[in-house]
């Protein structure tokens, strides 16, 4: 494609060190959509009869139909997806196919690329993490009023309930889909027909183009366009946050499967056991979960430190962008899938959660806002608590069962009241607070919204 600069071959080794179309072969449906919307704005320009487009979209779409049937024989010496597909075209048409790249550059012509296919992987992340969230959902509303601990710095803080549990996950899920679409607009702009990085004498309609390929507009600097990465990093920061929003819920499960928390059982579809030990049942999902996310961030890294020191416009650099890419989409794509489906099987155990929540400790918060209902300034109660609470681990006595008044007057009778688990979580009836009514209103707006 630029021998004729050159006198001498180019080395084998470096056609094997500078391929890439070992992985950005999987850009192929795109390259053939921005082909032809490109050959079909060349008719429209004149530049192409009518039936050197017809040949060129029939030839387009044949190969194509060869590659997704795994027909299609790729060769390294023509380096990348782009010039497989124009040599192949050229071959099997004539000299029509070669008129294909006019007014274009595979700069420009990967730029459009790696957008389309960046925008399709956000519709199917998209997707995918709805599914999840409707399973997190299903089991918020299975458990709803299962009362269990919540926690700071892993030791019991509160009471709340499972359902709400499940609901920040939901939550942090629908951040990272809005992510998704915020990069999925920002990304949706073309920048075909940028060229190598000034444009071309030949101008093709650039908004026509476009808007065959479902684009919001063109880009407005063509240089900015052909060394733009942004749209990859904000899809790998995605990925990337998304990942570790999955790792922290997997961290949650694997405690509560374990012997010494024993809220969770997971399905055996969903566990894996011991080649030595018979009575082990590991929770090897969300282990590898815990451990991909490492991987989604390293792609992240790998694509920033690739991006750091390149000058404007087009650098070879720019040739690694793509195998962070597919991995972190391939990556994400299974860890949602695989944990869709193990949280739709999750079964909690109701009185294990409920008994290590009735721990007196949890409402000794609840303790000090009934003295401040008193009438007790929050620093005053918060200190008269902690001496009870001191008294409590003093004794092994249960701090619901200590003699409150004989700590200090300033409790009363009906300070007893405050040790019920229920009545403190109706209690909780701010919105974003944990009283069960409040987590089935959530429940019932997430259906909606989901």
């Amino acid at each position: 494609m630029w021998k004729g600069r050159f006198a001498q071959e180019t080395s084998s080794l470096v056609q094997q060190y500078g391929e890439s179309v070992s992985y950005d072969w999987r850009l192929f449906p795109h390259d053939v959509a921005g082909s032809i919307a490109h050959a079909r704005a060349q008719h429209h320009a004149g530049l192409l009869s009518e039936e050197e487009f017809t040949a060129i979209e029939r030839g387009l779409r044949e190969i194509e139909s060869d590659i997704r049937d795994g027909k299609f024989e790729f060769k390294t010496s023509l380096e990348d997806i782009h010039m497989n597909i124009e040599a192949e075209l050229t071959r099997r048409i004539g000299p029509a196919g070669a008129k294909l790249h006019t007014a274009r550059s595979r700069n420009d012509q990967v730029a459009t690329d790696t957008r389309l296919y960046c925008r399709d992987a956000i519709d199917s992340l998209t997707t995918a993490i709805a599914a999840l969230q409707a399973a997190l959902l299903d089991r918020a509303e299975t458990h709803a009023a299962t009362i269990i601990p919540g926690y700071t710095h892993l030791q019991r803080g509160q009471p709340v309930t499972a359902g709400h549990h499940f609901l920040a996950y939901v939550e942090m899920l629908e951040r990272d889909k809005s992510r998704l679409a915020d990069c999925r607009r920002r990304l949706n702009i073309s920048p075909l027909g940028s060229g190598a990085l000034a444009g071309s004498t030949i101008n093709l309609d650039r908004p026509a183009i476009a808007a065959e390929l479902g684009f919001d507009g063109v880009s407005t600097n063509s240089m900015d366009a052909i060394a733009d990465r942004d749209y990859i990093a904000e899809l790998l920061f995605a990925t990337a946050l998304c990942g570790a929003h999955l790792s922290r819920l997997s961290e949650d499960l694997i405690l509560w499967c374990s012997a010494e928390f024993g809220f969770a059982t997971l399905s055996d579809a969903h566990t894996t056991g011991s080649s030595l030990m018979p009575q082990k049942k590991n929770p090897d999902v969300c282990e590898i979960t815990r451990g991909k996310t490492g991987r989604l961030t390293g792609n992240l890294v790998n694509l920033l430190v690739a991006l750091k020191g390149l000058p404007l416009t087009y650098n070879r650099d720019l040739q690694e962008d793509k195998p962070p890419l597919f991995d972190s989409v391939d990556t994400l794509s299974l860890v949602l899938a695989v944990n869709t489906e193990m949280i739709a099987s999750l079964e909690l155990n109701g009185d294990a959660c409920r008994n290590a929540a009735s721990d007196p400790m949890l409402l000794a918060t609840d303790l000090a806002d009934h003295l401040v209902k008193c009438g007790v300034p929050f620093r005053s109660a918060h200190d008269l608590v902690g001496k009870a609470v001191a008294e409590s681990i003093r004794t092994k006595t249960p701090l619901d069962q200590l003699d409150l008044p004989e700590i200090d007057p300033a409790f009363d009778a009906a300070a007893k009241d405050v040790f019920s688990l229920d009545r403190a979580l109706a209690a909780r009836t701010n919105p974003g607070s944990p009283s069960v009514e409040n987590v089935r209103s959530e429940i019932r707006r997430w259906k909606a919204a989901l």
